[in-house]
């Protein structure tokens, strides 16, 4: 046999509660509908009955202007006419907008007032927009508040983004000082003793710039002695060799570079550029003196050709990670 359960429906009084709140929840949203209905007939009659208004005297001004111009009139006098009648149309329908305006305001302060104390949602989403948009300017327009800390600990290790743009701003500042000091330095014009050497040394000296490339100073030292010796006029900057203490400079160091590292060759430093007497032959070869020699300039064809024959077995290419502890002669 088939089981049926009991269902309990409470007793009686739950009965008239619920019955009671059933009510009270029917008439509260009768009295919703009604008040809505009043506030749209009244907006509606309100707006109808001004568009009739302004309507009538529109019509008024066209009528007052055809009988004015009936018959023979100048047309001086018509346009004239013609003018005051549209003045007083844009007048009129400034008037409506401004009335417009009005009852808007009042409608929306009305429905407020109205529905304030009912449970319905019924604002309206444009004053909604507008005041988030308020408050979204208030408080962009807030200023932050930092944060109180303790005058008396080190906050030194902890971010603070104020003083590291400071301290960016300030780096930032040093390095393009630092920058237009190298400039200035790179201007500085200096004296270059160097000597072209085809088997035997013809000294030579020129006056360039620090910032000058080995590239351009050899080409300087070819345009000075190729009057004199003819086999340079067809030789390239490409295809000669600058020799400064024993070891080749590269075509892509400056004079700058080489100041600014003190940069060293086997047989003395690179960074001077005036002459003494050799130091491997009139003093003691194992200490270090600031002492330089007369940079070599000479072909790359004289340098394969001699190769094996002192002083070019002696030569090799810079290396700045290199050291030279000792100044030997083979």
């Amino acid at each position: 046999p088939k089981v049926m359960c009991a269902h309990y429906k409470g007793t009686n009084a739950d009965g008239n509660r619920a019955a009671k709140l059933a009510r009270e929840r029917e008439s509260q949203k009768q009295k919703f509908e009604k008040l809505k209905q009043a506030i749209y007939d009244e907006n509606k009659g309100g707006l109808k009955s001004m568009d009739k208004a302004f309507t009538t005297h529109s019509t008024a001004v066209e009528d007052r202007f055809k009988a004015s111009t009936v018959g023979l009139v100048t047309a001086a006098d018509f346009k004239r006419k013609r003018e005051l009648a549209e003045q007083a149309i844009m007048n009129e329908k400034k008037i409506r907008e401004r009335a417009l305006k009005k009852i808007r305001k009042r409608r929306k302060k009305d429905r407020k007032k109205a529905l304030s104390a009912l449970s319905f949602d019924a604002e309206d989403p444009d004053e909604d927009e507008n005041e988030s948009s308020k408050i979204k300017e208030s408080v962009r327009k807030k200023p932050k508040l930092k944060s109180k800390k303790c005058p008396f600990v080190d906050t030194s290790f902890l971010p603070d983004k104020a003083r590291e743009e400071e301290e960016a701003n300030l780096k930032q500042k040093l390095r393009r000082e630092w920058k237009e000091r190298q400039e200035i330095m790179k201007k500085e014009m200096i004296d270059v003793t160097y000597s072209y050497w085809d088997g035997t040394g013809h000294r030579r000296m020129i006056r360039v710039e620090k910032g000058m490339t080995i590239s351009k100073f050899l080409e300087r030292c070819r345009r000075d002695l190729c009057d004199e010796f003819h086999e340079l006029r067809g030789v390239s900057a490409e295809n000669l060799m600058y020799i400064k203490e024993d070891v080749i400079i590269p075509h892509s160091y400056t004079f700058y570079d080489l100041i600014v590292s003190k940069a060293r060759g086997k047989s003395g430093p690179l960074f001077h550029f005036d002459v003494h007497d050799d130091v491997r032959l009139v003093q003691d070869t194992r200490i270090e003196k600031d002492e330089s020699h007369a940079g070599k300039v000479v072909t790359r064809a004289y340098y394969e050709r001699n190769q094996h024959i002192f002083p070019v077995n002696r030569w090799e290419i810079y290396d700045p990670s290199k050291t030279y502890e000792k100044y030997t002669i083979r």
